[in-house]
C-alpha cells in the first residue's frame, strides 16, 4: 500500500470523507510528519517545527467530531505554512497565519459539502478570523453540533447561571464574568482562570 492511500484509508475514519483528498493532497505535499494522537484537554492540535534537517509534526486529537477534525487541520497546516515562509518572525495567530488558513479553507467552504449551518459559521468566521476555532464561539456551537451524543446529560459553562459551582478536571470553580469566549473562573483558592463558554463541566449542587 503506497503512502497516498495509507493516509486516504486512515484518514477516512476521522475527517468527512468528502474531504479526505483534499486533506491527503496537504499533508503529503507539505512534508510534515502527520499524526493523530489521544485527546489532549488542553489544545485540539498542535505544530511543532522541529530541530534543523527534522520534518515538522503536526498532531491532531483523534477523538474529534469529523467536522472539528477538519477544520483543525487546516488550522495547524495553516501554522506550517507560516513557519515555511517567516519562520519565527511573524505573530502565530497574526495576519500572515490569517491569510494562509482562510487561503486553505476557501476549496472547503466552496465545495458546497458541509451543512449549511456550518457553511454559515465558517463564512461567517471567515471574514474576521480567530485564533482558532474555539476562539469564535459561533463557529464552537456550529461544531458542537456534530460532537457524538452523550448517553448523560451534559452541561457547558455558559448554561449554567452566574456564580455556580462546577467542577472541571477534577478541580471545583465558580463561575465568573464573561470575557469574549471565555469565563473568567475562581478556584477553592481563589486562584482564577479563564474557561472557555462551551467546556463540558459538571455542576455542584
Amino acid at each position: 500500500m503506497d503512502k497516498k492511500t495509507r493516509y486516504s484509508e486512515t484518514l477516512k475514519r476521522f475527517a468527512p470523507e468528502v474531504f479526505v483528498p483534499y486533506l491527503v493532497d496537504i499533508i503529503l505535499k507539505s512534508k510534515v510528519i502527520f499524526k493523530i494522537v489521544p485527546s489532549r484537554k488542553s489544545k485540539l492540535g498542535d505544530f511543532r517545527a522541529n530541530l534543523p534537517g527534522e520534518f515538522p509534526v503536526i498532531t491532531v486529537n483523534g477523538d474529534l467530531n469529523p467536522f472539528s477534525f477538519l477544520i483543525t487541520t487546516l488550522h495547524e497546516i495553516a501554522h506550517l505554512r507560516t513557519y515555511n515562509n517567516h519562520g519565527n518572525r511573524v505573530s502565530p495567530h497574526g495576519e500572515e497565519w490569517k491569510n494562509e488558513f482562510r487561503e486553505l479553507l476557501i476549496p472547503v467552504l466552496e465545495s458546497k459539502n458541509l451543512p449549511i449551518d456550518l457553511e454559515k459559521a465558517l463564512w461567517k468566521s471567515f471574514t474576521n478570523t480567530k485564533a482558532s476555532s474555539c476562539s469564535d464561539l459561533n463557529l464552537s456551537r456550529a461544531l458542537k453540533k456534530y460532537d457524538k451524543p452523550s448517553s448523560d446529560r451534559t452541561y457547558t459553562l455558559e448554561e449554567i447561571p452566574m456564580h455556580s459551582q462546577f467542577t472541571l478536571n477534577g478541580k471545583e470553580f465558580k463561575k465568573g464574568n464573561l470575557r469574549r469566549s471565555r469565563y473568567l473562573c475562581t478556584d477553592k483558592n481563589g486562584k482564577q482562570y479563564l474557561v472557555h463558554a462551551l467546556a463540558t463541566i459538571e455542576i455542584i449542587n
